[in-house]
């Protein structure tokens, strides 16, 4: 999984799984949803990310899970 913020549009675009989308669904203000062709959710968009979203916390709970974290 891939947290992208893109502070140009002030988006954040969660990248679930690596596989393609073909189709794209708004499910609330704001919110995208991208289903792969199976129908299985494969990204999630969502608009005015610094209004809805605390960029500044990132807190991953999974038990027996590794964590790697990249520093731009």
């Amino acid at each position: 999984m891939k947290l992208n913020y893109y502070p140009e549009t002030d988006s954040l675009y969660i990248d679930l799984i690596d596989r393609t989308s073909v189709e794209s669904r708004e499910v609330s203000a704001g919110v995208v949803l991208d289903y792969d062709a199976e129908g299985r959710v494969v990204g999630i968009d969502i608009d005015h990310a610094s209004q809805t979203v605390d960029l500044l916390r990132l807190e991953l709970q999974a038990p027996h899970m590794a964590v790697e974290r990249t520093v731009a």
